[in-house]
């Protein structure tokens, strides 16, 4: 669901969408191919986009630190060595015990080998390497990394194809 701006606000359910065409609160902007909703009467095209008539001022959209939201924001993918398998944890770069907080810059994703090989530890001091410095992810950026991206959405949600072109 698309602002009055096309600023990206939600993604939300076939029903909604539906619901705010029908009520006039939004206009269809993309379907979803070949995809229809049928009355006795009549068949209608299943919206993919919608944008409200109105703007609607959101306050600004913050990412919950939960450990299921760092996980996702490291692709479930051990900070320190890289791995995919097995269980993972979150780990503290600089561990409670010297200050560390729990924070989006401060928390990574790290398979349990990693984890207790790092101990209450800061990397430097255990001689292991971060691949990557975490930061705290934007709400568009966990949309697009985390939710299955329609084709469809990607000129809306600013990706790197929609820039170039790439999608029609």
């Amino acid at each position: 669901m698309l602002n009055q701006n096309y600023e990206p606000l939600t993604i939300t359910s076939a029903r909604r969408a539906v619901v705010l065409l029908f009520q006039g609160k939004a206009e269809m902007i993309e379907t979803a191919d070949g995809l229809k909703i049928r009355s006795v009467s009549r068949s209608y095209s299943l919206p993919s986009v919608v944008r409200l008539w109105h703007y609607k001022k959101v306050p600004f959209k913050r990412i919950m630190l939960t450990r299921k939201n760092i996980i996702m924001r490291d692709r479930n993918r051990c900070q320190y060595c890289g791995t995919a398998k097995g269980p993972m944890t979150v780990d503290h770069i600089v561990p409670k015990t010297m200050g560390g907080t729990d924070s989006w810059e401060n928390l990574v994703c790290s398979c349990s080998k990693c984890n207790n090989k790092k101990g209450d530890r800061t990397p430097e001091q255990s001689q292991m390497k971060l691949l990557k410095r975490p930061t705290r992810p934007t709400y568009i950026t966990f949309i697009q990394r985390n939710h299955r991206v329609d084709d469809r959405w990607k000129p809306y949600l600013f990706l790197d194809s929609a820039i170039g072109g790439a999608t029609t």
